[in-house]
């Protein structure tokens, strides 16, 4: 099943709970330019955020940029226009919520997390998560290895991939949304994932609004 058509499942299964979910919304805070955009927002922060929560977002997306390979030049000469769309947002409660596909769990997602601030607030099983990038790194490291990711290079596509999660991840609460909920999507069923995370979704978006 494509990508897209397993996020349309999902919201179209919770839809049956009358849970309205809005697909692939784009956020003038989440760009092409990554961290470099929160550095300029910390500035002025808008309503929700603050300029110290931004900053320390910036901050470790920085180190995590840098630990992959990224080159810092390539993302400061990035589009502030291009904007990077959430999977799914519960808009009464201001939730995002990414679907996470077996492509996403590799080493470079393991080297993230490892830079994530221990305050920041997930709404997802981080260990959980640590644990299935260690078994899935062997297939999915070389997921795509022709594909370049910008700032990445040739075959840096996992490496982008493992940078724009963290920076869904730190960014959302840094901008005073609830923290992101991600869903593991491993089988591709997007009305099969929703069933499983019904309950524990349910209550989230409940708590958040």
């Amino acid at each position: 099943m494509p990508v897209g058509d397993s996020h349309l499942a999902f919201a179209e299964a919770a839809a049956a709970d009358g849970v309205e979910l809005v697909l692939d919304k784009a956020f003038a805070w989440l760009t092409e330019l990554g961290h470099i955009t929160l550095e300029d927002l910390a500035a002025d922060p808008p309503e929700g955020a603050t300029a110290e929560a931004l900053g320390a977002a910036a901050e470790a997306l920085d180190d995590i940029y840098i630990a992959l390979g990224g080159d810092i030049d390539v993302l400061v000469s990035c589009r502030a226009n291009l904007f990077l769309p959430v999977d799914l947002v519960h808009e009464p409660s201001g939730t995002l919520i990414e679907l996470d596909e077996p492509h996403h769990f590799t080493s470079f997602r393991l080297t993230a997390f490892d830079r994530y601030p221990p305050e920041v607030p997930l709404g997802f099983d981080i260990e959980a998560y640590r644990e299935r990038c260690r078994q899935g790194a062997a297939e999915f490291d070389g997921f795509a290895r022709a594909q370049a990711g910008k700032g990445f290079g040739i075959g840096g596509i996992q490496r982008q991939r493992a940078y724009r999660d963290a920076l869904r991840d730190l960014a959302t609460p840094a901008m005073g949304h609830p923290p992101l909920v991600r869903i593991v999507a491993d089988d591709g069923d997007g009305a099969a994932a929703y069933r499983r995370n019904q309950e524990s979704l349910l209550s989230l978006l409940g708590a958040a609004r």
